[in-house]
């Protein structure tokens, strides 16, 4: 029981009011006092006998005016009611102590993490969001500050807030840290990105796909590299984010990241646009994309695309890194990192005429190939969680569940349009959804669209010769996900050994 004392500021009449519980040996769990004349007991339930002439005496005490039952001391109402508040807030927190240790952690950080409250309270916040409260105490002496980290594939806002409190000198002492996440919305993630640290870009990449992570781990090393870096994949596959993460890995990452889009630029503007142009009497000279790019990263999208003229302009450029601006005769020489993406097979267009062979063999130093979506499934779900963590923070609205159903459904789509349709597709499920589980029915896909991922090259030969290579590659995908013959034979409904049959028959293995 809490008992809340009124009575008059009197020398001892705190010690008269523990005489009487120890009298009727009733033990004290605490104690507090307030300046205004209010003393707050608190100690265990008695019978109601004994409640009502414990009551009766603490009033005839001289100086006391009242007493009442109460539910909570002050400072358990004060710990509820910030606990209560704290775990109304729709952004993670974090309460962490001076160990650098989490003493308290909401709703919603539970959400972000994927873990339960008692997997989080007691360890290290070092191990969930990277940041080293030692390090913090001693360089920057406890300041508040703000940085940006990405956890589980999104991007966030870390507000790192000092708790101070006063000692009995009333002197301000560090008690603990509040960290807060706030999400950032899609629109403001490239700007993020850029002012995010090297080893942090390549968070933004979600996949677990055996594919999935041998891409990652070259681009890692590629990134660190200056000579120009070649991208090749489908449409939809993910190759800017690829460049931008391998911008925000180099040595470039303070520095701009531009891109140029080869397909939409006119042939008639684009050199302008590339290399800028003179002053002249009545205008002022305009800085082209390489110049404003100085010491940064100039990540041209879909290089297939762009004219021979600019194809000799751009080669000339990657020899000595000089160039001219339209209309003026004096060069200039700037620093930068050329990353260049395409879906077309650029030896198909160098053979053509259609490319430059001697800018192929200058852009081809470096090069990555991003896998479809349809030869990594294992990514498939992983992605579209974290779509769908996005789009509940864009439209304010609890994130759904993915059921088995959908995740089977999914995973067994061909998704020509790639990373991109995926995207699209759960977005315009996410719109429409009406209970927190998505289903298939939620989801529309168009049903012939799997049938355009078949190309004349696929259909050379015989029936049998298609149907070989047709099933060979099917086993080849399913095996990277499936890297046994009998979970691969599970999967696909069939006999351990007509699987294991198969493999030898096309040379398929692990590798």
């Amino acid at each position: 029981m809490r008992l809340q004392v009124f009575c008059e500021d009197r020398l001892g009449i705190t010690r008269e009011l523990l005489d009487i519980l120890a009298s009727r040996q009733i033990d004290l769990r605490g104690i507090e006092i307030d300046r205004v004349g209010i003393i707050y007991l608190n100690c265990p339930e008695v019978a109601f006998d004994q409640f009502s002439q414990l009551m009766s005496q603490i009033r005839q005490l001289d100086g006391v005016t009242d007493v009442r039952k109460i539910q909570f001391m002050p400072t358990e109402r004060e710990h509820k009611e910030l606990k209560a508040l704290l775990e109304a807030l729709p952004d993670p927190f974090f309460s962490i102590n001076l160990q650098g240790k989490i003493d308290l952690a909401n709703d919603a950080a539970e959400t972000l993490l994927g873990k339960a409250r008692s997997e989080i309270v007691g360890e290290y916040i070092q191990t969930f969001v990277g940041f080293n409260i030692q390090n913090w105490l001693e360089k920057e002496q406890a300041a508040k500050r703000s940085e940006l980290v990405v956890i589980a594939g999104l991007d966030y806002i870390m507000e790192i807030l000092p708790v101070y409190v006063a000692d009995e000198s009333d002197e301000q002492v560090l008690a603990s840290v509040v960290i807060l996440l706030k999400s950032l919305s899609e629109a403001k993630m490239p700007l993020a990105m850029r002012k995010l640290s090297g080893d942090n870009g390549f968070e933004h990449l979600v996949g677990q796909s055996s594919r999935f992570k041998q891409l990652v781990s070259q681009a890692k090393k590629l990134a660190m590299l200056d000579a120009p870096l070649l991208i090749q994949g489908e449409t939809g596959s993910g190759k800017e984010m690829l460049a931008r993460a391998c911008h925000q890995r180099s040595l470039r990452r303070e520095q701009p990241f531009l891109l140029v889009n080869c397909i939409s630029m006119p042939d008639s503007a684009a050199e302008t646009e590339l290399f800028g142009m003179a002053a002249t009497a009545t205008e002022a000279g305009k800085k082209g994309i390489f110049e404003q790019a100085d010491g940064g990263t100039v990540f041209l999208y879909e290089v297939g695309e762009m004219s021979e003229h600019l194809q000799i302009k751009l080669l000339r450029f990657l020899q000595d890194g000089t160039f001219r601006r339209v209309g003026e005769e004096q060069e200039m020489r700037v620093n930068v990192r050329v990353i260049c993406s395409t879906q077309k097979k650029l030896p198909d267009l160098v053979a053509a005429n259609q490319f430059r062979e001697d800018l192929y063999y200058r852009l081809n130093v470096l090069s990555l190939v991003v896998p479809p979506l349809r030869e990594r499934t294992a990514d498939i779900v992983p992605l579209a969680d974290l779509f769908l963590s996005q789009f509940a923070q864009e439209l304010q609205q609890p994130k759904p569940v993915i059921s088995p159903e959908v995740a089977q459904f999914l995973s067994q789509y061909a998704w020509p349009g790639n990373i991109r349709q995926l995207r699209n597709v759960l977005f315009r499920a996410m719109t429409q959804l009406e209970s927190t589980q998505m289903t298939v029915d939620d989801i529309q896909l168009p049903e012939n669209e799997s049938a355009t991922v078949i190309s004349e090259e696929t259909l050379d030969g015989s029936l049998d010769d298609i149907m070989k290579r047709y099933e060979s590659g099917i086993l080849t995908s399913l095996y990277q996900s499936y890297p046994s013959t009998r979970k691969l034979a599970k999967r696909l409904g069939v006999s351990h050994t007509a699987v294991a049959n198969k493999l030898r028959e096309y040379g398929i293995n692990k590798r």
